[in-house]
């Protein structure tokens, strides 16, 4: 059993009509069809949702989001609508504000769509045991943080909250969704993995994979949700990375490596929810997310 410790109240907001509430995000739709959503600061691990919030990091993920979105706008098109608080319902709370965009309802596709380039993580562990990744045979010898000699398209079924999403081949991708939509997925994801990668590096970051979700506005596959953010991302710091062993990370990790201390009490095999973070691993956690802001976009949080 995994999921939300206390899953919270939705907001109930005039002029919009409350449809989700997912791990990060919390998604209405609006009068005139749109739909809104908004970026918590709510942080998940191990499939739990914590009960301890990371301040500003819904901010931080709209913000880095809508900076991509601009990196991104010549390979593919996104679903913003606008960014600008000033076009929220006039009761929209205070703290909506550089945390909320307003975006297009699309056709989304039930795929979570991966990109490789480094070996971590899921991929890793598959590895081990076929030398594959998603059915993808991979060279002998490669090792935690090896990387890929090209990057790789390695989807996963999505999964509803407190459950894991499925690594999947790209033959049951264009089962599930067709050969030509599935082919438009990997392309797209590919592409911008690419186009990511090499900004990233530029800036002293390695972007290990991430994931992307789709959808169709009409016949156009555009990018929605959030894009290269570290909760969608492994970025990891170039001038530390050492394959053969867990790299450090602009993420999570230290809330990921305090839970399961001694420290923290909890056992993950348990069925017991995760108990609350400690400062020093909020601020921690908190400094990661401001880092990678800074270092990819060039500018200064405030």
């Amino acid at each position: 059993m995994s999921g939300f410790v206390e899953k919270p109240e939705p907001l109930e907001v005039p002029g919009l009509v409350h449809l989700h509430t997912g791990k990060v995000r919390d998604l209405y739709q609006n009068e005139a069809g749109d739909l809104v959503m908004v970026a918590s600061d709510r942080i998940s691990a191990f499939d739990w949702v914590l009960p301890t919030e990371i301040p500003d990091k819904g901010r931080v993920l709209t913000q880095l989001s809508l900076w991509w979105f601009d990196q991104l706008a010549d390979l593919i098109p996104n679903h913003i609508v606008s960014a600008d608080s000033g076009d929220l319902p006039a009761g929209a709370p205070a703290d909506w504000q550089g945390r909320t965009v307003i975006c297009k309802s699309l056709q989304m596709v039930p795929v979570e769509c991966v990109a490789r380039g480094y070996l971590t993580g899921s991929g890793l562990a598959e590895y081990k045991e076929t030398r594959t990744v998603c059915g993808l045979a991979l060279p002998e010898g490669l090792t935690d943080g090896s990387e890929l000699p090209a990057p790789i398209f390695t989807p996963a079924t999505k999964a509803a909250v407190g459950e894991h999403d499925e690594n999947v081949s790209y033959e049951e991708v264009a089962r599930q969704v067709g050969a030509d939509t599935a082919a438009q997925l990997r392309q797209a994801t590919l592409a911008v993995y690419g186009r990511g990668r090499d900004i990233a590096r530029d800036r002293g970051i390695i972007l290990a994979d991430t994931k992307f979700e789709f959808g169709f506005d009409g016949e156009t596959l555009v990018i929605a949700d959030e894009v290269l953010t570290p909760d969608s991302s492994r970025f990891w710091p170039a001038d530390q990375w050492e394959p053969g062993r867990s790299q450090p990370s602009f993420d999570k990790q230290f809330v990921r490596d305090w839970l399961t201390s001694a420290e923290s009490g909890w056992d993950r095999a348990s069925e017991q929810p995760p108990p609350a973070l400690p400062q020093q691993v909020v601020d921690a956690t908190r400094a990661k997310y401001v880092e990678a802001y800074e270092r990819l976009t060039g500018g200064t949080w405030t």
